[in-house]
């Protein structure tokens, strides 16, 4: 056996004399940009992730900067019917999967995009969920992306893991519904980022309010708002409280969703643009 040079990057051995971490990043491949990869998590489904990345694209979009969405929801994908996009992704002649482009060229890569129906189950294991995000990732042109806003699975499981541990994640956005068990629920994925040393922005409360029509008052349909005593408790501030806006959900059933006048994540946009300047 020979001699351990004490040279880790050059070793691919998991020897006990190992100094430096390996890293387990996919590569990106080297026809591809992406400069921001953020991701939008939740302790549990149903609370409106992907609509609020989609939001959040759309935000940065009309900012300016060229923008990118990873549906890494593979089991439960709804990015694509949010923008509209129903035709299959084709590939480039080396193989490469060329992103779908929405109506104001947001990229999109989604495994709905790729199936044979949009109805079609994908039941699939852990392992083989994790190659899909390999692929998403290093097998897909991504060009001069400036943000990619990555939408995951609610919960702790396989495919958060492999994005937490294998996209360089510039932060992630915890997304909460305004229920009594939220505490809980977002105290799991805040805890499952810090274990990561992922760096978390803040949260996001949706179907904070339902707005009346006739007087303008917020009614709190789900009961009282926490959001802002648990971003306290875990020293995180709320970037934004969305509503139970019909305009919002009737434009996402229709694939329209660029079209909203109101987007309601200024506030995030804001945050983001300022991080440019630091």
């Amino acid at each position: 056996m020979s001699e351990c040079s004490h040279d880790c990057s050059s070793c691919s051995s998991n020897c006990s004399d190992r100094t430096q971490p390996q890293d387990m990043h996919f590569k990106l491949h080297e026809r591809s940009s992406v400069k921001k990869v953020i991701g939008i998590v939740s302790g549990k489904g149903g609370v409106g992730k992907s609509m609020t990345t989609s939001l959040m694209a759309c935000g940065m979009n009309r900012a300016g900067y060229k923008v990118a969405v990873m549906d890494a929801d593979i089991t439960g994908p709804s990015i694509p019917k949010g923008f509209g996009l129903h035709e299959q992704l084709f590939g480039t002649a080396d193989g490469l999967i060329v992103p779908a482009l929405t109506n104001r060229g947001i990229e999109v890569v989604s495994i709905n995009l790729l199936l044979d129906t949009e109805t079609t189950p994908v039941i699939w294991r852990g392992p083989v969920l994790g190659n899909v995000i390999n692929q998403f990732w290093s097998e897909t042109l991504w060009q001069d992306i400036d943000y990619m806003f990555v939408d995951m699975p609610p919960g702790t499981g396989d495919v958060p893991l492999t994005v937490f541990q294998s996209l360089p994640l510039d932060g992630i956005i915890i997304v909460a519904s305004p229920q009594e068990l939220v505490g809980m629920i977002v105290g799991k994925a805040v805890n499952m980022a810090k274990m990561m040393n992922i760096p978390i922005l803040g949260l996001v409360e949706n179907m904070s309010y339902l707005e009346c029509p006739d007087c303008g008052k917020h009614i709190s349909v789900f009961g009282e708002s926490h959001i802002d005593e648990i971003g306290a408790e875990h020293q995180l501030p709320v970037l934004a409280k969305l509503p139970i806006d019909p305009k919002l959900a009737a434009a996402c059933d229709a694939g329209e969703i660029e079209e909203l006048e109101n987007i309601y994540v200024d506030g995030i946009v804001d945050l983001l643009k300022s991080q440019e300047t630091k």
